[in-house]
């Protein structure tokens, strides 16, 4: 079938929408029709080149929901008509991770999905011909993060996609798909805020605002969010900080005050910034406090920690779309918004067409708004 597609042609240029040919379903796939997709920073951090996994050309966007058009041969969790949400982080159930309540970081496609194919080793992307794309006609087009949601319709394997509640609109849904997933599992499934504890959160993105969300559905006494945008500041009082801080240098003296001088019983890091993470390491309690860093720091970048804070106490973790399991655990997320414990409206900051979005790339590297939804 012929759809239109955004992709990326090469790094540190514009996405291109162009028509591309996607094939159907094959066995273990399915044919999802987008209604929504939200321009995520993962996107303009691959396009942008620095990104060490990156490669082009590729149809990007990860964060989708749609509606199922097709099933290829041996799909039985799935049916046309269902509403989905694409997991760029799938769960097959069965490997040794999904197996374990310590991850969940599948490894059934890893290896494929890596290199920006589906689990046979090709894609069902390619170019209509010459006069299209300037490019020979029939030549692959890559699939990014297994998704390559900027697109009318992509297909991907069934253990990618979630099934959630139909009575969600998918232009909310979407966004569970990544950022707000993240943000929220980082508290509540990496972290496990205790109730009555002390959290502060670096940065009022997506991410972080999801994290504030999160701790605050944990019962945390009291959140902290970091931002030098007071606009995002004022958003994170919404979704249930009781303090804002602007960032600085000072950050981590200040977070001290605040906690006769021990730190934070949780931080989290949502910047991708290597000096904020450093911030959130710091700020973290002497003796048992836990910094969770979900932020994607640049090529080559690397963290710097100063050992005594790790031997009185402090731990890292790392976490990866918030520990969530997304078969199981997106559709419980999403049920948490329709019974009104996650306000999700207030992250879509602008509505923009397929065609559009370059402007989401310009109003994410301007912090013009939380999240930029792409409407199909």
């Amino acid at each position: 079938m012929q759809i239109r597609a955004a992709v990326l042609e090469g790094f540190g240029q514009p996405l291109v929408v162009q028509d591309v040919e996607l094939r159907g379903p094959q066995a273990g796939e399915v044919l999802v029709r987008l209604v929504a997709c939200g321009v995520c920073h993962t996107d303009m951090y691959t396009a942008s080149g620095v990104d060490p996994s990156g490669y082009a050309p590729t149809v990007l966007g990860h964060e989708g929901a749609g509606v199922v058009e097709a099933v290829g041969k041996g799909v039985t969790s799935l049916a046309v008509g269902d509403h989905v949400v694409t997991l760029f982080s799938p769960q097959c159930r069965e490997c040794v991770h999904c197996r374990s309540d310590k991850t969940n970081i599948c490894l059934a496609i890893r290896e494929q999905q890596g290199k920006g194919y589906l689990p046979d080793g090709t894609t069902r992307l390619k170019r209509l011909g010459s006069e299209r794309g300037g490019s020979a006609g029939g030549e692959p087009i890559r699939h990014f993060m297994g998704t390559s949601t900027f697109a009318e319709a992509t297909v991907m394997p069934e253990i990618a996609l979630a099934k959630v509640n139909p009575e969600a609109p998918l232009d909310r849904a979407c966004l569970f798909a990544c950022g707000l997933s993240t943000g929220l599992g980082a508290a509540m499934n990496t972290a496990k805020v205790e109730p009555g504890s002390f959290c502060v959160v670096f940065g009022a993105g997506m991410v972080g605002l999801g994290a504030v969300a999160g701790a605050r559905l944990q019962g945390a006494e009291r959140i902290v969010c970091v931002d030098l945008s007071p606009e995002r500041l004022e958003l994170a009082k919404g979704q249930g900080a009781t303090d804002t801080m602007i960032g600085g240098q000072h950050a981590v003296d200040q977070i001290l005050e605040m906690t006769d001088g021990f730190g934070a019983d949780y931080t989290f890091e949502a910047t991708g910034n290597v000096k904020v993470m450093r911030q959130a390491v710091e700020a973290a309690r002497m003796g048992w406090g836990l910094c969770t860093v979900t932020g994607v720091a640049g090529k080559g970048e690397t963290l710097d920690i100063i050992p005594r804070y790790l031997i009185t106490g402090r731990r890292v973790a790392g976490s990866s779309f918030g520990g969530v399991k997304g078969r199981d655990q997106v559709p419980q997320l999403v049920d948490r918004y329709l019974a009104g414990d996650i306000d999700v409206d207030a992250f879509i900051s602008h509505r923009i067409t397929l065609d559009e979005v370059n402007k989401g790339f310009e109003l994410m590297h301007a912090a013009d708004g939380i999240r930029s939804v792409i409407e199909f």
